[in-house]
């Protein structure tokens, strides 16, 4: 319902957006808190008003002259419109509190709606089988029988012949729903088809970031194994003999909100999932169009699921990475209550969907039992004057990976930076390319954590590029 205090024909458009959405109420004598304050020529315009929505719309609107504490206003009910309505040539659509023009890929979803299709089920004449790698098509097919969704049997055809078995190809087409899921550059075909993530000193600093492309079937495992090796440390400890990892929340729970956001958003957007991360708290943030009528509470525990990319979610359905009785929210609720995090927090707007994450600050490790000793380390240090100055001289046999896994106990960092650490204890003068070669990992992820580290004032690079070395730093406070 909205309430306007006199009547102007750019209000047109908002019985055009209604028509387009839900349909709704024009009020035409109140002001913006709903109080009657009278309307004049009420009689003219309840004659024109009619005339003039159906002439310019072809919208057949309910007008009615009504009286409230003695004061007349005019009420305009519309209803909901089966078709696509425009506006001199333009589509509005009422969306929350807002009216929305349309254009672009957000039309191409309306017109889509209204005639009986989804977003995802729109047609792709310009692409061939011939441009898909197989790649996506094996992830699929070993997930889905791992699952036990499909059978051998199933999955033992051509990679074309799955898609048709998916119902993401119509009359020798490919879907977009079959680029999205399959395709190893989605975002060459539809703006937006990735995800973003960014480590954040604040909301105004960032530190570094990454883009992560790629066919949807195997997004989900590869941006929680970029978060985890690259974004969060982990704290390590022991119980007796057995060594145990805590990260700053479960990998599960945040592998079940990325999927969610993979499978819900509104891919019409051109805008990208965005996942931030803090020192003391993650947020995933994408657009999407929820159901009408749909609340906070109605998601948190179990409802019916229903998303605005039905063949999308199918697909990850029959690949064994989804369920399909609307448990995602409340199955991530659970899994970080259990792990001893503070529920979730969820924003929802009408055209995004955040979940903001508390997790734990594993920046440095206060109680882990220490098995290297401040007076070994004070003991290395002596020799130079750094923790790196005499450690090539009389050193244990694999000093570098005991130093490395007992500086992580101590001081909480990941098992990729533990063993960067390891390989600097080693040797100093190490090269970062020579690092990525041992762990068999790109440079770039090297460069990343390296980052980190020395972010965190645990090493320090000096001298030259080129003839200098890497120095592991003491914390503040050893003694």
């Amino acid at each position: 319902m909205e309430w306007k205090e006199t009547w102007r024909d750019e209000y047109l458009k908002w019985i055009c957006g209604f028509a387009n959405a839900q349909g709704g109420i024009l009020i035409i004598g109140k002001d913006n808190k709903g109080k009657t304050v009278g309307v004049q020529n009420a009689e003219k315009l309840l004659e024109d008003l009619p005339n003039k929505i159906r002439s310019t719309m072809g919208v057949v609107a309910d007008v009615n002259l009504k009286n409230e504490n003695g004061s007349d206003f005019i009420e305009i009910t519309v209803p909901a419109y089966p078709n696509a309505i425009s506006y001199h040539g333009k589509y509005y659509l009422r969306s929350g509190s807002t009216n929305q023009e349309l254009s672009g890929y957000a039309l191409d979803s309306l017109l889509l709606g209204k005639y009986g299709r989804t977003y995802d089920s729109m047609l792709f004449p310009r692409i061939q089988m011939s441009d898909f790698w197989h790649d996506a098509f094996d992830i699929f097919r070993k997930k889905a029988v791992a699952s036990k969704r499909l059978t051998t049997e199933d999955v033992a055809v051509t990679d074309e012949e799955l898609l048709h078995s998916l119902n993401l190809t119509e009359n020798d087409y490919l879907l977009l729903a079959a680029v999205l899921v399959f395709h190893q550059t989605p975002q060459q075909w539809r703006t937006g088809a990735y995800v973003k993530i960014g480590y954040f000193a604040n909301d105004a600093e960032i530190l570094y970031q990454d883009e992560i492309n790629g066919a949807l079937v195997g997004m989900a495992d590869k941006v929680v194994e970029t978060i985890f090796t690259k974004y969060f440390i982990g704290r390590i400890r022991y119980e007796g003999l057995q060594r145990i990892d805590d990260y700053p929340m479960p990998r599960i729970a945040l592998r079940e909100a990325v999927m969610n956001a993979l499978v819900h958003r509104d891919y019409s957007t051109g805008s990208p999932i965005q996942i931030r991360v803090y020192d003391n708290h993650v947020t995933i943030a994408n657009d999407c169009r929820l159901p009408e009528g749909t609340t906070l509470s109605g998601l948190i525990n179990a409802h019916k699921s229903v998303s605005i990319n039905p063949l999308i979610a199918s697909a990850m359905f029959r690949s064994g990475q989804i369920e399909a009785w609307g448990r995602g929210i409340e199955r991530i609720v659970n899994l970080c209550v259990a792990d001893n995090l503070p529920e979730p927090e969820f924003i929802i707007t009408p055209r995004t969907f955040t979940i903001y994450f508390h997790t734990r600050d594993n920046e440095r490790n206060e109680t882990a039992s220490s098995t290297i000793k401040n007076s070994d380390i004070d003991a290395i240090d002596s020799k130079n004057g750094g923790i790196n100055g005499g450690i090539n001289e009389n050193k244990p046999k694999n000093f570098g990976v005991n130093f490395g896994e007992n500086f992580g106990v101590n001081f909480g960092v990941n098992k990729t930076q533990e063993q960067i650490i390891a390989f600097i204890a080693e040797n100093p003068t190490i090269r970062l390319q020579e690092i990525a070669d041992k762990m068999n990992l790109t440079k770039r992820i090297i460069e990343h954590n390296i980052t980190i580290l020395k972010h965190r004032g645990i090493i320090d690079r000096v001298g030259s590029k080129k003839t200098g070395q890497w120095q592991i730093n003491k914390k503040d406070g050893d003694e």
